[in-house]
């Protein structure tokens, strides 16, 4: 009984909401009465969608790559070769989550922008010449999502390595195995649970992210999320924009199961 009141506000406020745009999923924006199937097949007739679809997809994939490949060594060295150092490099990473999100992602348009920051550095070391040509492309979409996504990545795999028993390594270490063996046959799949975790932590939130896309891609950054974004509050298509919405959630759904079922297998 005591679970009832908490019950009772997520049906309210999170799963109730989510049935009314349900319903209005099969709702005609044209005014036509009755539950229709028009705007999933509209979303699945043309091409324009499934290609975002797949942009979007592969956007979401290439940050969680680049955020782990980024993360793991950091959260490693945290974990096991620093000791006084380790908690202040843990507040740099952390303090990005007490910023705005708008604030962020405008910073890195004025870093990226033409005549930025960033190309007055390169122009000043001799590597650019001329104009950097990074803002409103698909790189600028990435690097941005990775700022704001790479953190909950480092955060579970440190914690995975934190837990884990130095004597491991050193059994391993003692019995002959290489560095790469020690971190190949040990290290890694110990870690594994936080990799997971960190995976899905990443990947997820990057299949339904507008804001970066917006802000740094332009015309060039249009995913999912902006098409949702553009049907809600530019065109006014809610019933489309709700149909393309539940399309995401059974993307997002799928993803969720894939990658829990993936990490079942290391689990002790």
């Amino acid at each position: 009984m005591l679970t009832w009141p908490a019950m009772a506000v997520l049906f309210v406020f999170a799963i109730f909401p989510l049935l009314i745009m349900f319903v209005d999923s099969f709702k005609s924006d044209s005014g036509a009465a009755g539950i229709v199937f028009t705007n999933y097949a509209r979303f699945f007739s043309k091409s324009t969608y499934l290609k975002l679809t797949g942009r979007t997809v592969f956007n979401s994939v290439l940050v969680t790559v680049i955020s782990l490949l980024i993360s793991y060594p950091l959260a490693y060295i945290m974990a096991k070769k620093l000791k006084g150092m380790k908690n202040i490099i843990m507040v740099l990473i952390i303090i990005p989550f007490f910023t705005n999100q708008l604030v962020r992602v405008y910073s890195w348009l004025i870093f990226l922008q033409d005549g930025g920051i960033l190309q007055s550095i390169l122009n000043s070391v001799g590597l650019v010449h001329g104009s950097l040509g990074i803002l409103y492309t698909k790189a600028a979409v990435i690097i941005g999502l990775v700022h704001a996504f790479f953190p909950y990545m480092v955060i579970t795999i440190y914690m995975a390595l934190e837990r884990m028993d130095n004597s491991l390594i050193e059994a391993s270490t003692c019995l002959g195995a290489s560095t790469f063996t020690t971190f190949r046959k040990v290290i890694f799949p110990i870690s594994m649970p936080g990799v997971i975790s960190g995976i899905m932590i990443v990947f997820v939130p990057c299949l339904g992210t507008f804001v970066e896309p917006r802000i740094l891609g332009g015309v060039n950054g249009t995913v999912i999320g902006t098409v949702i974004e553009d049907q809600f509050f530019e065109i006014y298509g809610w019933n489309f924009g709700a149909a393309i919405a539940f399309i995401l959630l059974a993307m997002v759904l799928l993803s969720m199961a894939a990658i829990s079922k993936w990490g079942k297998r290391y689990e002790e």
